[in-house]
């Protein structure tokens, strides 16, 4: 299947059931060049069985008072996309956590107890939250895609294709969390407030993954360690601050980011593999391109 355009002029929402599969004995530094980038990723990886069931609860709720049968429609897409995300990044998870780090299990439990907390919030709360999170991704998917090269030419090739799947399909599912938004509540502040609220959010149980993990392999009091550490995440805000910028000024929609054109040619290569083949990137290649080996 290909992306081709729906409502609007938006791609459709594709749900790609892909059974990625990770080697028991992957190394978790997957980029053997770069170990405190790899374990920035590895603590995203951690939070997302938590964030998108949040989300999902959220939106499936936001449903109920939706007024547009076609953003409905692109509702469930983003439900569908977002299950098979955290369902894929736990399988990375287990295998990070029985292999290397159990402590992670703690932050997990922080993370399920924050969560189920924050599911108290009010539905315009939980939906400035979820609108702001995909705002978000949206920076940090173009820099992922833009600077790939850098980031993960020579990585882990299951870990590398996992992430830029993910960020395929955040590109996807970009307008729904906010079309719903607008749709339900519209109002600006609550808006600018869940996309500060959610960034910090993640970040914060990211940064409790990554610093166990840079603990468990002898890197945290290395100051050489913590430089590089220091260098990637200033990098990150740097390159994700346009769009932050960009989404809290008055008029902003998703729609009106272009997406990158890497994006379209994932989704090109991947509409010809054979249904549930893992689309699996050529790392070894600097330019990894968006043709798959299965």
């Amino acid at each position: 299947m290909s992306s081709t355009l729906s409502r609007d002029g938006y791609p459709d929402i594709i749900v790609r059931s892909i059974p990625f599969a990770f080697d028991e004995q992957i190394n978790p530094v997957w980029h053997p060049d770069r170990p405190e980038w790899s374990h920035m990723l590895n603590g995203a990886s951690l939070t997302m069985p938590y964030l998108e069931p949040f989300l999902i609860k959220t939106v499936k709720e936001g449903l109920k008072n939706a007024s547009n049968q076609e953003l409905k429609e692109d509702v469930y897409g983003f439900i569908g996309q977002e299950g098979q995300h955290y369902q894929n990044h736990r399988r990375y998870n287990e295998i990070l956590k029985q292999g290397h780090y159990p402590d992670l299990v703690d932050v997990e439990a922080n993370m399920e107890s924050d969560y189920r907390r924050l599911q108290g919030k009010s539905l315009r709360w939980r939906v400035a939250y979820a609108a702001g999170f995909e705002t978000m991704t949206m920076g940090i998917t173009e820099w992922l895609i833009k600077d790939r090269r850098d980031l993960f030419a020579g990585a882990d090739p299951a870990v590398t294709s996992l992430v830029l799947w993910h960020m395929v399909e955040e590109t996807e599912h970009k307008n729904v969390a906010f079309d719903l938004y607008q749709d339900l509540f519209g109002s600006y502040r609550a808006r600018v407030w869940g996309l500060i609220f959610a960034t910090y959010h993640v970040a914060k149980y990211s940064r409790q993954a990554y610093m166990k993990m840079l603990k468990k392999d002898g890197l945290w009091k290395s100051w050489w360690s913590r430089l590089r550490l220091y260098r990637m995440i200033a990098r990150f805000f740097v390159n994700i601050a346009p769009a932050l910028i960009k989404s809290v000024l008055p008029g902003y929609h998703p729609s009106k980011i272009e997406d990158p054109d890497w994006v379209s040619r994932w989704t090109a290569a991947y509409a010809h593999l054979p249904k549930n083949s893992i689309p699996l990137l050529n790392t070894m290649d600097p330019e990894i391109p968006a043709q798959f080996s299965t």
